[in-house]
């Protein structure tokens, strides 16, 4: 594909690895890339060549640091109607029922929570740190935190969302708490993840499609009653975005502590 996505598949094993490819941005999502995820999600729907998935990022520094900033969102003057480019980015959010894990390396934070919220499990190598900014930044953590809510404790996905850069949740801790499912070495967490998905994608497809949508049930009418209170709240709570990039640009990058 083109843009800030590439996708490799294995017709043998009926594995694709989905790589964000802008690791000059930290693997940013600008709004080609949100449309690219949704269209190969949407297309995957009809590849039954593929089987399992997995989700990365290029480089080392990164896996996703969510939106990128340079992106332009016009937004509907109204505080129950947001326009969010991310939404759409996620399998689940497109209809496909096939196995995601996500392989992270370096930084993880903000919109990233948006892949790993629907995401079936997430590996991780030791170089991985989790954060969510936007506290920071004078902005309501809405989507991110309720997906986090879902994926570990709500007290860490509580600090998470509320320290917001003046910490980072270091791979072993996010280990611990049940966020990552499998930890490595540095740089070995696509290997390890595309072993995990062989195994899965060699079992009958339609056993795994519905293990996965039996998965999602358990908690999609949860999130979807907290997606419907996003709107407003991040209509009330957002500072004016010429004020959010003043705090960005003035941000610095070595006061967080690593826990």
């Amino acid at each position: 594909m083109s843009g800030g996505l590439r996708v490799t598949a294995d017709q043998d094993t009926g594995v694709a690895v989905v790589t964000l490819d802008r690791p000059a941005k930290l693997n940013a999502i600008d709004l080609e890339t949100a449309s690219e995820l949704s269209a190969y999600w949407l297309a995957l729907r009809f590849d039954d060549s593929v089987r399992a998935v997995v989700l990365t990022g290029a480089g080392e520094r990164a896996f996703c640091t969510g939106l990128d900033r340079g992106a332009q969102v016009p937004q509907p003057d109204s505080p129950y109607m947001v326009d969010d480019p991310l939404l759409r980015i996620g399998p689940k959010a497109n209809d496909l029922w096939k196995p995601v894990i996500a392989a992270v390396r370096g930084m993880a934070c903000g919109g990233a929570f948006y892949l790993l919220g629907e995401s079936e499990f997430v590996v991780a190598d030791t170089t991985a740190t989790f954060f969510d900014p936007h506290t920071t930044y004078g902005m309501v953590s809405a989507y991110e935190s309720v997906y986090m809510a879902h994926r570990m404790p709500y007290g860490e996905a509580g600090r998470m969302a509320l320290m917001g850069t003046a910490e980072r949740i270091s791979a072993r801790r996010a280990y611990e708490i049940g966020l990552v499912s499998e930890l490595t070495e540095p740089g070995g967490a696509l290997a390890a993840a595309v072993r995990c998905a062989r195994v899965i994608a060699s079992h009958p497809p339609r056993g795994v499609q519905g293990t996965v949508r039996a998965l999602w049930a358990a908690k999609e009418a949860a999130l979807a009653g907290a997606f419907a209170q996003a709107p407003p709240l991040i209509a009330l709570g957002n500072l004016p975005g010429e004020r959010q990039t003043e705090l960005f640009a003035g941000r610095r990058t070595d006061g967080f502590r690593v826990r």
